[in-house]
């Protein structure tokens, strides 16, 4: 079974099974401001490639030009029911669609923006060699990272200083040991981070654990110890 089979058959499938699902809180964000429920994100893909990244828009109508690009705990710019459905990610669920076409897989290190991989050192640079994804290991240890920004003044800059380091790491290690059977493992997780974050970030802990990155099991041990 190839990644890309198994990234076209699940996302069809979950688009199928989630419609309704999705269309009802496409229409709550429409109703909002009467204004486009989709937010269409630039983003870096493989091999460099720019593409648009489809969101559920969660914010007000041209939210990147009021502000960071970073979001913060208390962003003035995130609608009402923006933070309901960035609570529990259904803003991401539209990247099913994203991965339906092949701009991104399932499992793979999240997109950055532009401005972002200008930024890139060599070693990050090697991100850029795979399909984007919807979740990795990253994305189930800061799946809250608006709590770690907070209401910095700097938004961008706590992202860089606090978070990017070890995503960008984390993402590498998805690299280095990608597989069918840690893409599933990675999708189960992500549920269980939904149901509770603290199982999310053992269960990533022990993985990270069993594959021999001892030190950055050790960071994320000492990451949930302070945010849970």
């Amino acid at each position: 079974m190839t990644k890309r089979f198994l990234d076209f058959i699940l996302s069809l499938f979950g688009l199928l099974i989630i419609g309704p699902f999705l269309i009802f809180f496409i229409f709550l964000v429409w109703l909002e401001d009467h204004a486009n429920p989709f937010y269409f994100a630039s983003r870096v893909g493989k091999n460099n490639k720019s593409f648009k990244m489809i969101k559920i828009r969660s914010m007000v109508v041209d939210a990147e030009k009021k502000g960071a690009e970073t979001i913060g705990l208390n962003d003035k710019r995130i609608t009402k029911i923006g933070k309901k459905i960035r609570k529990y990610k259904i803003d991401e669920l539209s990247q099913l669609l994203n991965v339906l076409v092949g701009d991104m897989s399932l499992v793979g290190p999240r997109p950055n923006t532009p401005k972002e991989v200008e930024k890139y050192n060599r070693q990050e640079q090697i991100l850029l060699k795979v399909k984007p994804g919807i979740t990795d290991f990253s994305s189930i240890v800061f799946s809250n990272e608006a709590e770690v920004v907070g209401d910095h003044l700097d938004p961008d800059y706590a992202y860089n200083t606090l978070i990017r380091p070890l995503k960008s790491r984390l993402g590498l290690i998805y690299i280095e040991n990608q597989s069918i059977k840690l893409d599933l493992k990675l999708l189960l997780f992500t549920l269980a981070t939904l149901i509770n974050r603290k199982l999310g970030l053992e269960l990533v802990r022990n993985t990270l654990e069993t594959l021999g990155y001892k030190e950055e099991a050790r960071l994320i041990e000492g990451f949930g110890n302070r945010l849970n």
